[in-house]
């Protein structure tokens, strides 16, 4: 995922996470995210599943009964400004010792034992795959226990979940299509973090860019650590899980995608230059509501450097893709990192 400096920095500033439900709980929920789009996306999954029980959110943090950070890893300055803010959580939870305070994500999973047992800062820790539980873990704080529930899964994508929409005037909706990372890039945590990669029912992905657009959003991008490596009822060598049904692949989603309403923008984050292959072009070129844009971490131009750090490509890889988007795709713009 590419990782959005500008977001963390909004956000710990406090500028929380608010996202409108129409359940009327008798809770306030204050939830707070960090990092990448892939994070956000997250939070508006946790807001469904407190919404079914009871939680409405606020932006004030003053009335709320409980307080989440949705939080990342992949840099020490972006983990130590979320350990300030918990001390400043925790400064209110001595004026309401019934405040909960928790937090979700990489850095949940990443250093659980410290933040629950060593500095103490938080009564409950949730990893990635632990949303649903929520309601439970929240339960076991207030009889005064603390929670934890980090436990890494191989299936759950949330499928079945209807995000409560972050910004609801907005046109920009995120659709989650995948959870996880199985490449192990030897300065990268996800695949620790977020476990294995796994993608989501094709189904519920078009479903779910079909609601949106009747709700009034006109462009949505697909999210996932790595878009290219979208593979539905595949496994990596090829054999067919269920023959049953269709096998789904990027490129084949990004076609239902686009053709669910042609005036629908599609976008996506992130590629990896090893996967990203000449089909997921092609279909951008065939496609006018496919934005011609595409993020393609360079991380190094050095083949022995990308050796070292397991990126499974080599300098001329990375060049021939450059020359096959502008092949196939001449009116592409290139971001990279």
């Amino acid at each position: 995922m590419q990782f959005d400096e500008k977001t963390i920095d909004e956000e710990i500033q406090g500028q929380a996470t608010m996202i409108a439900t129409k359940n009327k709980g008798d809770k306030k929920l204050y939830l707070e995210s960090y990092g990448c789009q892939m994070n956000f996306s997250d939070s508006e999954v946790v807001a469904s599943i407190l919404s079914e029980n009871g939680y409405t959110t606020t932006r004030n943090v003053e009335e709320a009964d409980v307080i989440l950070m949705n939080t990342c890893s992949i840099r020490e300055k972006a983990e130590e400004r979320v350990r300030n803010k918990l001390s400043q959580h925790n400064k209110r939870k001595k004026e309401n010792p019934g405040l909960v305070i928790g937090i979700l994500g990489c850095m949940a999973e990443r250093l659980k034992k410290d933040l629950l047992e060593q500095e103490k800062l938080v009564d409950l820790v949730a990893g990635p795959d632990a949303y649903r539980d929520l309601p439970n873990l929240i339960g076991e704080v207030e009889t005064g226990q603390k929670a934890v529930n980090v436990l890494l899964s191989r299936e759950e994508t949330y499928a079945d979940i209807a995000p409560v929409r972050l910004d609801k005037g907005g046109v920009t909706g995120f659709i989650s299509i995948m959870r996880g990372c199985d490449n192990m890039c030897s300065f990268c945590v996800v695949p620790f973090t977020r476990g294995r990669e796994r993608s989501r029912d094709p189904k519920s992905i078009v479903a779910e860019a079909k609601d949106l657009f009747d709700r009034g959003f006109r462009e949505v991008t697909l999210l996932g650590q790595n878009v290219d490596s979208y593979r539905w009822n595949i496994t990596k060598k090829g054999e067919i899980i269920d023959p049953e049904k269709p096998v789904v692949t990027f490129a084949q989603l990004m076609e239902k995608v686009a053709l669910v309403n042609p005036k629908l923008r599609v976008r996506f984050s992130t590629s990896h230059p090893k996967d990203m292959t000449d089909d997921v072009l092609e279909v951008m070129a065939k496609y006018h509501n496919i934005c011609k844009y595409i993020h393609l971490p360079v991380q190094s131009g050095n083949t022995e450097v990308l050796k070292r750090m397991n990126r499974g490509y080599s300098r001329e890889w990375y060049l021939e893709r450059i020359a096959a988007i502008k092949r196939i795709v001449p009116e592409a713009f290139i971001s990279t990192d």
